[in-house]
């Protein structure tokens, strides 16, 4: 796998391997897009290192190699789309759904989940929204905020398709380039007030980084 150029400071121990980013100028927005969100979350200076890795099976691989071989100190983190709803703690989630054997030794919060997918980010910032699909945007087709997570992926995904319909070919939400311009300029306090798996998340983090 190629990692590209870090996002992150290499003084900080820890590394988050990320679904996301097929290729590799795709897997250069995504690192950039993460790491854009994340340093406004609080984590400008203290940034982890962010792999972009592929697909959700890519980036497990990856985690598990980065384990293998990572040095003493250094925390290695999950972060995929959950693809599912999500009931179960996020090892016991991706064993069911995934078949994925827990690596040993790995703690409950090593593993996170984007619940159901990306796209769930996506829709939970109307302000966002707005800034990056314009006038053409149907609020109306969009999901209310609440309870999100408890909506499937592909009800997520389709009411964003629909909403950004009449934004123009080049401005409509897809997958790629404009799913992390989107994500870039989202505001992780709007996310962390709805989407509890995203709060974890940024909880997490902020243990793991304190100087």
């Amino acid at each position: 796998m190629d990692e590209g150029p870090d996002w992150g400071n290499p003084l900080v121990s820890v590394t988050l391997y990320v679904e996301g980013g097929g290729s590799g100028n795709l897997k250069a927005s995504c690192r950039q897009a993460f790491g854009m969100l994340l340093e406004k979350a609080g984590f400008k200076d203290r940034m982890p290192k962010i792999v972009a890795c592929g697909s959700r099976n890519d980036a497990f691989d990856a985690f598990k190699a980065a384990l293998n071989s990572a040095k003493a100190g250094r925390t290695i983190l999950l972060l995929v789309d959950a693809e599912d709803l999500v009931s179960l703690p996020v090892w016991q989630h991706l064993s069911n759904r995934d078949r994925w054997v827990t690596p040993a030794g790995v703690t409950d919060n090593q593993g996170h989940l984007m619940v159901a997918c990306m796209e769930t980010w996506v829709m939970a910032d109307r302000d966002a929204l707005r800034r990056v699909f314009g006038q053409g945007l149907r609020e109306n087709a969009l999901l209310p905020q609440q309870g999100l997570e408890q909506r499937t992926k592909d009800d997520v995904q389709s009411r964003l398709e629909q909403a950004t319909r009449n934004c123009g070919r080049s401005r409509a939400y897809s997958k790629g380039r404009r799913s992390f311009q989107a994500l870039a300029e989202l505001d992780p306090d709007t996310l962390s007030r709805h989407l509890p798996h995203f709060h974890r998340l940024r909880s997490t983090l902020d243990e793991f980084l304190t100087p």
